[in-house]
């Protein structure tokens, strides 16, 4: 502990002359002061692993240290903090993006669709969009169940995480004004009060924003009261991680370094790249790191635990180059196999869109930021320039399909062995244990469509678009539920190699199926009452678009990723080729963690960030309860959830706001939930109100 604290007294001394913002560079260390060996390496200063750095250094007996392969963000600190900017001035394609890039896609027009993920301390949560949207408790639970019973599986249902997200935040409401024009609803008691991260909404939205819940009700979603208690479908008006106090971003590393006292058992290393991590008898000793892929490499020692968090692409990644991952892809690429473990990189799903653009009389954000009128002059950020795409509605299969809901369901089920089998549909059909694994993510989430959880994302963006200029509006439409899964591998043995990525877009016809109809939802919904009236025309695709062939021709053109990339490094038991267990340990290394949104097994009906953040806050409290004797998640949630028993009424609001606002267990190949779910269909009706027979009457072919 002295050598630590020398080299924190002479860091400290570096960086008396630095600008107040800035003087939190008090943990940041050059790499002449890494000591030989630390408690916790951790691979990836992005959410995840800022929140373990923050949580796991609170013992002052624990040394850890940090290290990320960007920098550090202070010479584009504007660009971060101000929140429009991610969307007219934002970091994506700049050296703080990975700028990783698809293989070919043949469903989309064999387009290389791009991947950015943030590169610098704080990962993508500086260069994202700011959503906080949660997951419904169903989906939360799913998750749960699916480890079948295995040890510590109990600390991921929803009432564990719910506790989580919550503690990782400061929900502050919006003011009266705001939340008037916004026409915004909210449960205070579904927030945290007393977390690092800031959660707000902006401080001015633009007047057509308050439209958006009055007219999704008219085409049959319903407002929502309380999108983040655990029901979260409907339409409402999302929180963002926005700092009331001045508007600013409120990313990982402003929510949970900047603002910590000197910590000298806390370092952190930017701009160096972990490049593998090594083993003696069967545990991770040793990490090693390097500039670039022409430095030298350079290591330090584990005296506990390394914890990987380089998200979907970047943990894979450091697995594959440390010889963890899928035996014949780690010998073509020539590295020695050290764990065959063959669902390191498999089960890759994301979240697809397109959008229809409408010309409109109203003000959009665009039009106000080009006339420069409400943008501050004095170097602060005025409340205009803290406004975000923030109006969501999550559609279920009913506003899809109507009738024809049940019929789509049966299809999807009935073709589940068929394309387990076949290695164009399933990439890992050659792998007994990961085609099990397929088998299990298909059947869940085939059995959440007879539910109230959305299966399609509507989000309404007031930011311009090429097709119609800054007098213009979109209606995204995205498709949350995906049955397509891709795959992540390497090809070399350099770790500064971009692995191949290959996320097979709508290689199941049910995937291409929801898209379309919901692309035609969001025309609907522009052509609704009262957004209708500011309507002017429908930029694109334009009435010339009308049948289902039109639809998907034109789609396969314009969809892409929605950046919400996952499931790469799925916790699943090991017969179906899960990578970590309910521990987040890797599975055959012991002192070897992923803790990232590459752990999940299937994709959420939400942005990813606030439920990363219940899961790096699980993760450090599941490690402290190991060396530090408290309790741990598991322990304090006894029962695992069924998510069959799951109620769709949730929680029962109580803030006046609401009215006014490593082992592998024995399991089966496919996850089962049973006939249960079909009793979704008649709580849909009580819950959801109006069930539609629209989009002509389609079915899945």
């Amino acid at each position: 502990m002295a050598q630590f604290l020398l080299a924190t007294v002479l860091l400290l001394s570096t960086v008396n002359a630095v600008p107040t913002h800035q003087q939190q560079q008090r943990d940041w260390i050059p790499v002449q002061l890494i000591q030989p060996a630390y408690d916790f390496v951790i691979a990836g200063g992005g959410l995840a692993g800022l929140v373990l750095a923050s949580r796991l250094s609170e013992d002052a007996n624990t040394t850890v240290l940090v290290l990320e392969a960007g920098e550090a963000g202070d010479d584009v600190r504007t660009r971060i903090d101000v929140p429009s900017e991610a969307f007219y001035n934002g970091l994506l394609g700049t050296k703080y993006d990975w700028q990783y890039i698809t293989e070919p896609q043949p469903q989309l027009g064999n387009r290389n669709l791009p991947w950015p993920r943030g590169k610098g301390i704080g990962g993508s949560t500086i260069v994202n969009a700011l959503y906080m949207v949660r997951p419904s408790a169903l989906e939360v639970d799913v998750w749960s169940h699916m480890q079948n019973g295995q040890s510590g599986a109990t600390a991921w249902t929803w009432d564990s995480m719910f506790k989580a997200m919550k503690k990782s935040e400061t929900f502050t409401p919006p003011s009266s004004e705001v939340q008037a024009a916004g026409n915004i609803q909210f449960d205070i008691s579904s927030h945290g009060t007393s977390g690092p991260l800031q959660h707000s909404y902006p401080g001015y939205i633009v007047p057509i924003v308050g439209e958006w819940t009055k007219t999704l009700p008219n085409v049959g979603i319903p407002a929502s009261p309380d999108a983040q208690g655990g029901n979260g479908w409907g339409a409402f008006i999302t929180p963002s991680s926005i700092d009331p106090s001045n508007y600013h971003r409120s990313y990982s590393r402003s929510a949970y370094i900047d603002n910590l006292p000197p910590r000298p058992n806390l370092h952190i290393l930017f701009n160096y790249t972990v490049t593998r991590f090594i083993t003696e008898n069967g545990r991770a000793t040793t990490v090693e790191y390097a500039q670039d892929g022409w430095s030298p490499r350079q290591t330090v020692r584990v005296n506990k635990e390394v914890l990987i968090a380089g998200g979907s692409v970047g943990s894979p990644n450091i697995l594959m180059q440390s010889g963890v991952g899928p035996k014949d892809v780690l010998e073509a690429a020539g590295v020695p196999v050290l764990v065959d473990l063959p669902g390191v990189g498999q089960h890759a799903q994301d979240h697809i869109f397109a959008q229809v653009v409408f010309k409109t009389t109203a003000d959009t954000a665009a039009t106000i930021h080009n006339s420069g009128t409400m943008n501050s002059q004095d170097g602060s950020v005025s409340p205009f320039q803290s406004f975000i795409n923030s109006a969501l509605a999550y559609a279920n299969v009913t506003n899809l399909f109507g009738d024809n809901a049940k019929t789509l369901h049966e299809q999807i089920v009935a073709n589940l062995t068929t394309f387990s089998d076949d290695p164009n549909m399933n990439p890992g059909a050659n792998y007994p244990t990961v085609k099990a694994g397929y088998e299990a993510i298909y059947q869940a989430t085939a059995d959440m469509i007879m539910t109230p959880v959305g299966q399609l994302e509507f989000l309404f963006s007031l930011m311009g678009t090429t097709e119609g200029g800054p007098q213009s509006f979109a209606i995204q439409a995205a498709l949350q539920h995906p049955f397509s899964q891709g795959r992540l591998w390497i090809r070399t043995n350099n770790s500064f190699d971009y692995p191949v990525i290959d996320p097979r877009y709508l290689t199941h016809p049910a995937d291409l199926f929801t898209l379309r109809e919901g692309l035609k939802l969001a025309r609907k919904i522009g052509q609704t009452e009262p957004l209708s009236r500011y309507v002017t025309e429908e930029a694109s695709p334009g009435p010339s678009v009308q049948t289902d062939a039109d639809w998907e021709n034109w789609l396969r053109n314009q969809a892409g990723s929605q950046y919400h990339p996952s499931c790469t490094c799925a916790m699943l038991p090991l017969d179906q080729g899960g990578v970590v267990d309910p521990n987040l340990k890797v599975y055959n290394l012991p002192n070897v963690r992923v803790v990232d949104s590459s752990v999940y097994p299937i994709e959420f009906a939400a942005h990813l960030m606030a439920v990363t953040y219940g899961l790096a806050e699980q993760a450090a409290d599941i490690i402290r309860a190991q060396y530090n004797g408290v309790p741990s998640p598991a322990d304090l949630q006894t029962e695992t959830a069924n998510p069959a028993t799951r109620t769709a009424q949730g929680p029962t609001p109580t803030s006046s706001a609401t009215t006014s606002s490593s082992d592998a267990s024995e399991s089966s190949a496919a996850f089962k939930l049973g006939s249960v779910f079909e009793e979704w269909t008649v709580l849909m009706t009580a819950v959801l109100g109006v069930v539609m027979t629209m989009m002509g009457g389609a079915v899945l072919l």
